[in-house]
């Protein structure tokens, strides 16, 4: 049977959950490739990615999509990497350029605004570039690794995870694995991609691991080891346990009730060891 092709997303808080499959004699039924998170879902959409990790939106509007259970990219609280960066203060904000390689975050804040900070603001979709951002928009939406290098004391600055778990009482899921329930029939026998993916995220976070990937994206962004454990420990959770669920069927009501999606889905996932649909 050939590989599964897994589309990744080469951000930082990402590094724990590839942790297995990027080690020297991983196994040989995965054949990966990196892009951003739009790609990824588009990736799954069009066929050409069997398993991806999509913003959690993106699972709204992709037919035939399984979630492999317990992974996720979720807050709890303040995240520090989906920023709302304003010239001026909330109230007088009337236009946001929104990153272009970003799904759920853009939604989040679509929702944010409609249900909460007040609607009416024009939304543009924009390349990630924060000066070329704000000089066209009051405000400009930064996700990923760039947001954790903004200097807040230049801005007004919101982190949207904070303020959706401060409005809703709720964590925010920003993204997930899935596969195409197409793939599933392509797995080769006793390949328990439930565990594999887990396993995965485990090791990642262990100690000594951790410590790995800490050193080498401090270099890579320019960040203390410090700041790197602090946010892929604190700031990022890692489990797509029930509170989580709960706040990503919530977000996707108030995305419905607003427009952004068609309707929000049920959740479906793979179960351990079958690989098989389970109700969520």
């Amino acid at each position: 049977m050939r590989p599964l092709r897994i589309s990744a997303i080469a951000y930082l808080n990402t590094a724990p959950l590839m942790w297995d499959l990027l080690q020297p004699g991983t196994t040989p039924d995965f054949e990966i490739s990196y892009t951003i998170p739009s790609l990824c879902a588009a990736a799954l959409r069009n066929g050409s990615a069997d398993i991806g990790i999509i913003p959690a939106i993106a699972y709204t509007s992709i037919p035939n999509l399984v979630i492999i259970p317990d992974v996720a990219i979720a807050a709890k609280g303040p995240v520090r990497s989906i920023l709302l960066v304003s010239k001026q203060p909330l109230e007088q904000i009337k236009t946001v350029a929104t990153d272009s390689s970003s799904l759920s975050s853009v939604g989040l804040a679509h929702v944010l605004f409609e249900h909460w900070f007040g609607g009416g603001r024009e939304f543009r979709s924009m390349p990630p570039d924060l000066p070329s951002m704000l000089q066209v928009c009051d405000a400009a939406l930064i996700i990923g690794d760039p947001a954790l290098k903004i200097d807040r004391s230049q801005f007004h600055v919101l982190d949207l995870a904070e303020e959706w778990r401060r409005l809703s009482g709720k964590p925010f899921v920003f993204a997930f694995w899935a596969v195409r329930g197409a793939a599933l029939d392509e797995l080769r026998s006793g390949l328990d991609l439930a565990s594999i993916f887990q396993d995965s995220r485990d090791h990642g976070l262990e100690p000594s691991n951790l410590q790995k990937i800490c050193r080498e994206w401090a270099g890579r962004l320019g960040l203390s080891e410090a700041d790197v454990h602090s946010y892929l420990t604190q700031s990022i959770h890692y489990f797509l346990d029930r509170e989580c669920q709960e706040g990503m069927q919530l977000f996707f009501r108030l995305a419905e009730h607003y427009g952004i999606i068609p309707s929000a889905p049920a959740l479906r996932f793979l179960e351990p060891v079958t690989n098989q649909l389970i109700a969520g």
